[in-house]
C-alpha cells in the first residue's frame, strides 16, 4: 500500500496563498483517482478534490475557482494550489486515493489562514 506524506501547510492571512504537496512512497501511475481531503476542528473530514489519471478535475462548491489539483506521475507527487484563503479553509490537509485507503492516511499538513 503507497504511503503519503503531506507539507506545505503553515499560517497565511486571508487572501493568501498556498501549495501543498504529497509525495508517495511508491508510484500513483496505477492509481485512477487522487485526492485532497481537508478536517476542521469540531467536523468530519471531507473531500476538497480529486484528479484522475488522465487529469480530470472535480472540486466541492467551497473551493471552486481558488484551488487547483495537479498530479505528475513521475515525481509520485499531487499538488494542491490553494489561492484567496479565506478563515474557512482552516484545517488539517491530507491527500489519499479516491474512495480513500484507510491504511494510507498520513499526519496531514495544517493550514491556518487568519489575520
Amino acid at each position: 500500500q503507497v504511503q503519503l506524506v503531506e507539507s506545505g501547510g503553515g499560517l497565511v492571512q486571508p487572501g493568501g496563498s498556498l501549495r501543498l504537496s504529497c509525495a508517495a512512497s511508491g508510484s500513483i501511475f496505477s492509481i485512477n483517482v487522487m485526492g485532497w481531503y481537508r478536517q476542521a476542528p469540531g467536523k468530519q473530514r471531507e473531500l476538497v478534490a480529486f484528479i484522475t489519471r488522465g487529469g480530470i478535475t472535480h472540486y466541492v462548491d467551497s473551493v471552486k475557482g481558488r484551488f487547483t489539483i495537479s498530479r505528475d506521475n513521475a515525481e509520485n507527487t499531487v499538488y494542491l494550489q490553494m489561492n484567496s484563503l479565506k478563515p474557512e479553509d482552516t484545517a488539517v490537509y491530507y491527500c489519499n486515493t479516491m474512495p480513500p485507503a484507510a491504511e494510507s492516511w498520513g499526519q496531514g499538513t495544517q493550514v491556518t489562514v487568519s489575520s
